[in-house]
């Protein structure tokens, strides 16, 4: 399969799921049970194609899946989830929420003006100085960069994206610390051996020994499609658990 560019991903997937500042959603005001209680709006696109991912349609047929909805619509929805729910937590979750940065920008401008924390969950590969400055601007907000496998060889076999793009989201961690943005890393472990996990530890304890104190291990959960993901990809995780 050949290899693409993930930035330019993102910019074709815009056309599909951006309409002026609306982002297509299918699915808001999800209650959950992650982070010790979080509401959840999910979104539509992804500009990586995970062999892992638990995204189906959303993700795969975009165009086809969910509604466009405004920041306040979207801020409305799972601000009042939260509410009824006694959450202090909110997200959008479900595919990559950077995607659509204006939209995104105007939700984190309202949370800004609340209580709550804004969780961005992300996969970090758009996140580079000027993305990053813009983020840092807010004080209601942490970062959850999750990183697919430990080296760009990794990356690529995981995401189809191009194995540059590995070390271009590494280079956004620095420029997190620099900023001095709330982030933690989260990386998935799977498929990778004990030399390269100890590799990329190696790396980021270079960044900043703090990387490492709050690193997060994200393991495979075998949903039946992501069964079936793998097995067309010929892919088979080192460890993986039942869902």
């Amino acid at each position: 399969m050949p290899q693409f560019d993930p930035i330019e991903r993102a910019q074709e997937l815009q056309s599909i799921v951006v309409q002026g500042d609306k982002r297509k959603y299918y699915r808001l005001a999800r209650p959950g049970r992650w982070y010790g209680g979080i509401a959840t709006a999910d979104c539509c696109g992804c500009n990586l194609e995970c062999v892992f991912c638990w995204s189906n349609k959303p993700r795969d047929a975009p165009e086809r899946i969910g509604q466009f909805f405004g920041p306040q619509e979207v801020f409305n929805k799972i601000t009042s989830c939260a509410a009824q729910h006694q959450y202090r937590l909110l997200r959008l979750s479900g595919n990559e929420p950077t995607i659509a940065k204006g939209h995104l920008l105007k939700i984190l401008s309202m949370v800004e003006k609340t209580e709550y924390t804004f969780i961005l969950e992300t996969n970090g590969t758009l996140l580079d100085e000027a993305y990053i400055a813009d983020l840092s601007h807010f004080q209601n907000i942490h970062i959850r960069v999750s990183l697919k496998g430990t080296i760009p060889e990794e990356f690529s076999m995981l995401t189809g994206a191009v194995p540059e793009t590995f070390d271009k989201i590494i280079e956004g961690l620095h420029i997190l610390v620099e900023y001095g943005v709330r982030f933690n890393l989260a990386v998935m472990l799977s498929f990778s051996p004990d030399k390269n996990i100890a590799l990329l530890k190696q790396r980021l304890n270079k960044i900043a020994p703090i990387i490492l104190d709050n690193l997060e291990e994200e393991y495979v959960f075998l949903y039946p499609h992501v069964v079936q993901r793998l097995k067309k990809h010929g892919i088979t995780p080192l460890v993986a658990y039942p869902p």
